[in-house]
């Protein structure tokens, strides 16, 4: 998430957007035809589409601690750890059986960074599968920087390593029930940190138009509980009043609450924003309840609560089963 002045330590950027292009290159997973179905995913009870109470908290332990570990040199934009993060993703979705859809298998260029990485789970019904959804959180962080405590490297175990294994499980369990009626776009991005290159490069080269684009869903700090949502296993919507799509969550059970600190600016400040600006319903889930840990080396995989994030991770998943099966989202009272 943007803080309203990022601080940005960049070093020999030239010599490590090479690295990143090359590692990239080496790393990148073949094209074509998702793996098959495993055993009993066409035999989801279409009374529980996304099983996301199948969601085991062992799995999201084990990603968020390997997203966030000090092996990926805190993520930062056109970094080798960026690409090293970027392959891991690329083989989550190839794992979950998500199709890639990126210009280069599951990449997807950004000029001036690494890449973002893009999977597809086409939609299935006749009238809906044209239009799309887009489900997303940015991979990137602020890398390595000053010291604080002797430690340098800046994790982003929360900010945002959360909402990625957050929408990886959400993708997860949509896959893995009946197809959605619309097409979901998988979309993890870089760059957030550096004023949203990953995004603003989606934008240009869409994988769905946009005209065929009825929401987009980013999922941002949601490691640990916020006692403003109702503690663990609640999130909150930024600018919920801005739209519909808070209201759907509501009425479809999900236990999510307006933005209990607008004076934060929360939806201007992630990737949504954006895709709001194009026209498009797009919010951010969250519960980032202002923790000391933000953008600091602090931010470890150490100071997860991994049963919020895992029931974060359900309610992400049926947040994007309303999304993809419900009406569209419309606006209302936009500024």
């Amino acid at each position: 998430m943007n803080s309203p002045e990022t601080p940005h330590r960049w070093v020999a950027e030239a010599l490590v957007l090479v690295a990143c292009c090359v590692g990239l290159a080496c790393g990148r997973p073949a094209g074509g035809a998702p793996p098959p179905a495993t055993a009993g995913q066409s035999k989801q009870d279409s009374r529980h589409p996304a099983a996301p109470e199948g969601i085991p908290e062992a799995r999201v332990r084990a990603e968020l601690t390997a997203l966030a570990d000090d092996s990926m040199q805190g993520r930062a934009t056109g970094t080798p750890g960026a690409a090293r993060a970027a392959r891991w993703l690329a083989g989550r979705l190839a794992g979950a059986g998500i199709r890639p859809a990126g210009d280069s298998g599951y990449y997807q260029r950004v000029p001036g960074a690494g890449a973002n990485v893009v999977g597809l789970i086409p939609g299935a019904d006749p009238v809906l599968r044209g239009r799309a959804v887009v489900v997303a959180a940015h991979y990137d962080h602020l890398g390595v920087g000053r010291p604080v405590a002797g430690d340098s490297i800046y994790n982003g175990a929360d900010d945002d390593a959360s909402g990625v294994v957050a929408v990886l499980e959400a993708a997860r369990a949509l896959r893995a029930g009946p197809p959605p009626r619309r097409t979901v776009v998988v979309l993890f991005t870089t760059g957030e940190e550096r004023g949203l290159l990953g995004t603003l490069a989606y934008l240009e080269h869409p994988v769905v138009p946009l005209d065929s684009t009825d929401a987009e869903l980013e999922l941002e700090m949601v490691g640990r509980p916020d006692s403003l949502a109702g503690g663990p296993g609640r999130l909150w919507l930024t600018g919920d009043e801005r739209s519909t799509m808070g209201a759907a969550f509501r009425r479809a059970g999900l236990p999510v609450v307006p933005d209990p600190r607008p004076a934060e600016h929360f939806f201007e400040r992630s990737d949504n924003i954006a895709f709001a600006r194009r026209g498009i319903p797009a919010h951010t889930l969250s519960s980032f309840d202002l923790h000391a840990d933000y953008h600091a080396p602090s931010d470890e995989a150490s100071r997860i609560d991994f049963a919020h994030l895992t029931e974060a991770a359900r309610v992400a998943a049926r947040a994007l089963r309303v999304l993809a099966d419900g009406g569209a989202p419309v606006w209302e009272g936009r500024d």
